[in-house]
């Protein structure tokens, strides 16, 4: 599995109240195909396209309406380095550094236009 580069769009996320519809819809409109992350406790899918086995992106599950969304994320070596960096271009930190159970650290930004979007760094080799 190869790593894209680093400070491309390297993921996306789509929440949803109503998981198994949403993917029903993807599913069927771009042939996606989706599978429970097993890193997470059944509120996460992983998106694959038909002929790749690498994940693009998930399916979150939220707990109503209000936290529907979609979102693109940026791969970048240093997270918190890229925060900062925004803040100084004009962005606004719009959640600070999370770090999952298998290290990987992503955040979400606001843009000078207020747009949502995220950053990760993957997690450390093994």
């Amino acid at each position: 599995m190869s790593t894209p580069p680093f400070n491309t769009v390297a993921w996306f996320q789509v929440g949803s109240d109503e998981p198994e519809r949403v993917k029903e819809f993807y599913g069927s409109l771009f042939g996606w195909n989706f599978a429970a992350d097993p890193d997470e406790d059944g509120t996460y899918d992983l998106v694959t396209y038909p002929g790749s086995d690498m994940p693009a992106g998930g399916i979150a599950h939220t707990d109503d309406p209000s936290g529907n969304h979609a979102i693109f994320y940026v791969l970048v070596a240093d997270v918190p380095a890229v925060l900062a960096a925004a803040e100084q271009a004009g962005g606004k930190v719009d959640q600070q550094p999370v770090t999952a159970k298998n290290g990987l650290v992503f955040a979400k930004i606001l843009d000078t236009s207020g747009n949502a979007f995220g950053v990760f760094s993957p997690p450390p080799a093994n």
